[in-house]
């Protein structure tokens, strides 16, 4: 008699009956386990509890993502722990599903620091028909307000001469520029919001910014990364709580904002983004299923705050920081610009045509620097066929925008700054499909025109007035262009030197 027998003999029924049902779950599991495996892309073999978290560096997860890229190819799955994410690179795998699968790709994954701030509101991190009506609504509004016109280019102008005024101040010695630069830019998208800008020194003004910058840094942090992959560890950190707290704390100050605009409301004087979503909020009152109430009014704010301050000015540091770097670069574009703008003018955006080598540079700075390098994640509203694989509905997919902006088939030197890249032969500008650092398809930049304009109007507006230096006792081969990672990659702390240069008579 075999051994089986005997078990079996000595077993009860209900014993019998639990073994059976046990060994027919385990056959499932394996069986659906084998089947995602044979559907989903490949990738590396994950280990148990952690997944494949012995290979990536959360502190640099762009950097490791990359590597994991060369080995396991343009469409590749990885484990976070629990998480299953499945990574895109290279500028035509992306293109392919952000463009032509748009529909597919086109939903934001749910976060869960993300949804801790926004909790499924605003424009950024909202879903379906919400998603739909508020972009739509806030593209509009940008508009009218004079996104891509010459009403906000003005508006740009004036901050410029702001900052111009600040820099002079310090009568060419070293200072730090990230404050006064995310204060500048920010004051543009505060124009469009609240209808004003607001004085550098404002204490409201400097806490919004620094509780943005904060969060900022502490979400690219390895804490809010595994809180990520697993929020039920989150007892574990406390990052992530002051992020959610920070956040609360931004929306309390705009509340006091939004307090301020309906008490003075006019309909018949819109001066911002506020009073225009208020005017819509009162068109819509007896809508019992509206989107526009106020959780939503309080995200897209936030949203527009963050996502009109940060990026843009960290690119303006990047780009002061690049020009000490590489003098000759700054020469010709000051030299340009003397050509192309008549004397005691400022740079407008109709002077862009006439400049493509600043153009050129401009748009370098922003494929060299890489500000966002993982873009924001995805996640498949259907089963999805693609490349050969399918990838189930509801996968969170991570399109690797840096894998673009330095993917070896689409720029000569993708590791090198190098403003020949948008130049041809005869050095006329030269447009690139594979420049994407806002993104691209349904979920791209609602603010990319805006930040266009005002990275050649300061940039072009700052050289004009400046030469930008290295401190006293630092050469420009000692300046360190390794970047400081957070949910950004932005320049370590750096001073420089803005020095005046000669008016052209």
């Amino acid at each position: 008699m075999t051994v089986l027998n005997l078990l079996l003999q000595s077993m009860s029924t209900s014993s019998l009956l639990c073994l059976v049902t046990c060994i027919v779950l385990l056959f499932y599991f394996w069986a659906g386990s084998k089947k995602s495996v044979l559907r989903m892309p490949p990738g590396p073999a994950p280990l148990p509890f952690i997944g494949n978290l012995n290979l990536v560096d959360l502190k640099n997860m762009h950097k490791s993502l990359m590597e994991l890229s060369e080995k396991h190819g343009n469409v590749f799955t990885v484990h976070f722990g629990p998480k299953k994410m499945v990574i895109l690179t290279g500028y035509e795998t992306i293109k392919d599903a952000l463009v032509n699968q748009a529909d597919d790709f086109g939903e934001r994954a749910e976060v869960p620091i993300f949804q801790r701030i926004s909790g499924g509101h605003g424009i950024v991190f909202s879903h379906g028909e919400p998603w739909k009506v508020m972009r739509r609504f806030t593209l509009s509004t940008l508009r009218d307000f004079g996104m891509g016109k010459k009403t906000i280019e003005d508006k740009i102008l004036d901050e410029l001469q702001a900052l111009i005024t600040h820099f002079e101040s310090y009568k060419g010695n070293p200072f730090d520029t990230r404050i006064i630069l995310n204060s500048a830019v920010s004051n543009v998208i505060c124009s469009i919001i609240f209808g004003k800008r607001f004085e550098y020194e404002d204490p409201t003004f400097l806490t919004l910014i620094h509780l943005l910058s904060e969060n900022i840094r502490l979400i690219g942090t390895s804490q809010v990364q595994l809180y990520n992959f697993c929020p039920s560890l989150g007892f574990l950190f406390g990052a992530h709580k002051t992020v959610g707290k920070n956040a609360d704390d931004q929306i309390a100050f705009f509340k006091g904002f939004f307090k301020e605009h309906k008490t003075e409301f006019d309909a018949n004087n819109i001066t911002g983004f506020i009073d225009a979503y208020l005017l819509r909020q009162e068109q819509e009152s007896k809508n019992s299923s509206t989107h526009f109430h106020d959780k939503n009014l309080e995200h897209c704010t936030l949203d527009l705050f963050g996502g009109g301050t940060e990026t843009t000015s960290t690119t303006l540091r990047w780009a002061l920081l690049l020009m000490m770097k590489y003098p000759e670069i700054q020469r010709k574009v000051q030299e340009e610009i003397t050509c192309a703008i008549k004397p005691g003018q400022v740079p407008r955006v109709e002077d862009r045509k006439n400049m493509p080598y600043t153009d050129a540079v401009v748009h370098e700075i922003q494929r060299f620097a890489d500000i966002l390098p993982l873009n924001l994640s995805r996640v498949t509203t259907t089963d999805v066929n693609f490349r050969g694989y399918c990838i189930p509905k509801g996968t969170e997919v991570m399109p690797l925008l840096i894998s673009v902006l330095q993917d070896k088939t689409q720029w000569a030197t993708p590791y090198e700054f190098n403003p020949q890249h948008f130049l041809d032969a005869s050095g006329r500008f030269v447009k690139k499909d594979a420049f994407m650092p806002f993104s691209i398809g349904r979920r791209a930049c609602v603010g990319e025109s805006l930040a266009k304009m005002e990275l050649f109007l300061f940039f072009a507006g700052l050289l004009q007035k400046f030469t930008f230096r290295p401190p006293p006792g630092v050469t420009e081969a000692e300046l360190d262009l390794t970047e400081e990672v957070s949910l950004t990659l932005s320049p370590k702390p750096h001073r420089v030197c803005a020095v005046p240069r000669e008016p052209i008579v």
